[in-house]
């Protein structure tokens, strides 16, 4: 919130700034165990060159921050057993515990945390510190995923643990209220939701709907079991992402490649010599890494049950497959960040075997995804680079006045609530996201807030076409026109009435007051406002497309592709184009 820059780039600052300590940290870990610069800088480079590391470093969003939080539990932990200073494992306890008000992913370091903190240098192991720190993890991850059978299983633990080892009493109840404390931070979450804020995701001002919050009921939980997609295709995806992370820059695309594939080879042999090489050097460093990369990996597979990627198994797994909404690597992150670190310091290990004078050359190949990694992760070039907030300024600016504006998921929801929230953009405008209409606290919010739901539907859950149907109903009543963000589906359009106008961007209901400049395309087709796609384009700069704007990530290019709709509107009105030739994306066939 520093007046340095703009809210979009000061975010995103942290992010990276996150990122550059969890480097910091890493290569601080490999000097300690090794005693070499060359091979903690080399770790360190690589594993922030990963692309996954990459993109969260660049993004506003929580994996840089969880990233650097894991990296400094594993810190503290690794001090903590070779010291046996009981500050240390409480400090331990406490950045362990924070997971649960960062975010829960935090916790996939816990086991590891777990070896460093019970294991000693000279190889004896204190089950009792161990049992200590597992206890406050099962504590933790109880209330990070909203259980209260895994609470009342990390309390009893903790209990037993007081009980049956008297010594460690006061310890054991230190590690406890430093947890307690970390986890205190959650009691923001509802102070702040009394003040009823402008973005109130929740409401979670009493401790029932702060629980709900905290375990994310309104998305719903996968299973262990049944698995979402086959166990042979959710480890083939995660190798998929792992392609991705060397140098998708030299062929970005969701496929493996003879130019890109090769290189990723190259690179797990490099973590392959590295691990052996950490091995060497530092056993007990080294079995917390590989506990951490296991968990990374197998362990989330096996814990997330996703189901097929985005970009996955299409021609191979059986037609309707389910598919994730988006490709899901950035869950992976620890994993591909303990690899990079291998890597790089397998570079420099092989360059030491050639001569001492290699070994800046073993530096250079460990920074080498920072190179091959750019094209794919530069977010500077567009359509990346401000698509977005064009989004945002088009959906707005085709509103007609004091519009209710239904959005139907991230890719519209997301950038309307930042142009109004950080811009101050067209306060006028009510936007309604339709798949929050499911959960409580938000038909609460539409009717406290603008009077769109009516008192007898907000405790009630109905039909998505039916609760719709009534925000629709109630915004008429109140002589607000209703128009809907061309992103949305056809269900939720027709629930919405007669939008049968596409203005700018948006669908709109045809009436007296828009009926100049109002072309119908072809006999069928829908009807189109001229005028307000002729000022749309003249007021939004469409951004340009890049030769890499196609690339893993499809939003960037479908919501170009989304700005540019207007633009075939009046093509397809003039004559110029034929109305069946246009992308079904712009809805006219």
């Amino acid at each position: 919130m520093l007046p340095v820059a703009s809210t979009p780039l000061a975010t995103n600052i942290f992010s990276a700034l996150c990122t550059a300590a969890a480097g910091g940290a890493l290569a601080a870990l490999i000097f300690r165990i090794t005693r070499s610069w060359p091979m903690a800088l080399a770790g360190a480079l690589c594993a922030g060159g990963m692309f996954t590391v990459w993109s969260s470093a660049t993004e506003t969003e929580v994996y840089a921050a969880v990233l650097l939080l894991a990296m400094l539990t594993l810190l503290a932990a690794e001090r903590a057993g070779r010291t046996n200073e009981a500050r240390w494992r409480a400090l331990t306890a406490y950045a362990l515990a924070l997971a649960v008000p960062l975010h829960i992913g935090t916790l996939v370091a816990a086991p590891a945390a777990v070896v460093l903190i019970a294991s000693r240098e000279d190889g004896t192991l204190d089950w009792l510190d161990g049992a200590r720190l597992a206890a406050v993890g099962t504590f933790a991850a109880g209330v990070g995923l909203a259980s209260l059978p895994i609470v009342v299983c990390g309390a009893a633990a903790l209990v037993t643990l007081v009980i049956v080892a008297p010594r460690g009493r006061a310890e054991s109840l230190a590690m406890l209220g430093c947890a307690l404390l970390a986890i205190s931070a959650l009691a923001v979450m509802m102070v702040r939701a009394r003040f009823d804020p402008w973005l109130n995701e929740g409401a979670p001002s009493h401790l029932g709907a702060l629980w709900d919050a905290i375990g994310r009921r309104q998305y719903g939980i996968s299973h262990l079991w049944p698995r979402q997609a086959p166990v042979w295709a959710q480890l083939a995806n995660w190798f998929e992402y792992a392609d991705w992370q060397v140098a998708l820059g030299v062929s970005n695309g969701v496929a493996p490649t003879w130019w890109r594939t090769p290189i990723t080879i190259a690179f797990a042999i490099l973590g392959v010599a590295g691990s052996a090489a950490h091995r060497r050097a530092h056993a007990r460093s080294w079995r917390a890494f590989v506990v951490l990369f296991v968990c990374a990996t197998v362990g989330l597979i096996a814990y997330l049950n996703f189901k097929a990627g985005a970009s996955f198994g299409w021609g191979v797994l059986a037609n309707g497959a389910p598919h994730e909404v988006r490709d899901r690597d950035y869950f992976f992150v620890l994993g591909f960040w303990v690899w990079g670190a291998w890597a790089g310091m397998g570079a420099v290990e092989l360059a030491r075997r050639a001569g001492a004078h290699w070994v800046p050359m073993g530096v250079l190949a460990a920074a080498a995804p920072l190179v091959l990694n750019v094209r794919a992760a530069d977010r500077r070039s567009e359509p990346e680079r401000s698509i977005a907030t064009t989004v945002a300024h088009a959906l707005l600016a085709s509103a007609p006045p004091s519009a209710v504006l239904v959005t139907g998921g991230d890719n519209d929801s997301f950038p309307a609530w930042y142009a109004q929230a950080a811009e101050g953009m067209r306060p006028d405008v009510t936007v309604v996201v339709a798949p929050l209409l499911g959960t409580r606290w938000y038909r609460a919010q539409l009717a406290r807030r603008a009077s769109l739901v009516a008192p007898e539907d907000v405790d009630v859950a109905r039909p998505p076409a039916t609760l719709l149907a009534a925000v629709a109903r109630e915004a008429r009543a109140r002589g607000r026109p209703v128009v809907a963000s061309t992103m949305t589906d056809a269900a939720t359009r027709a629930a919405l009435g007669e939008l049968d106008v596409i203005r700018g961007v948006v669908t709109a209901e045809r009436d007296g007051s828009n009926s100049g400049g109002i072309v119908r395309l072809g006999d069928e087709g829908p009807y189109v406002d001229t005028i307000a796609a002729a000022a749309l384009l003249g007021a939004i700069p469409i951004p340009a497309a890049s030769a890499d704007a196609d690339g893993i990530d499809p939003a960037p290019a479908t919501m170009l592709a989304y700005l540019r709709c207007p633009s075939q509107q009046l093509a397809a009105a003039r004559g110029a184009i034929a109305v069946a030739s246009l992308d079904s994306l712009c809805k006219l066939r």
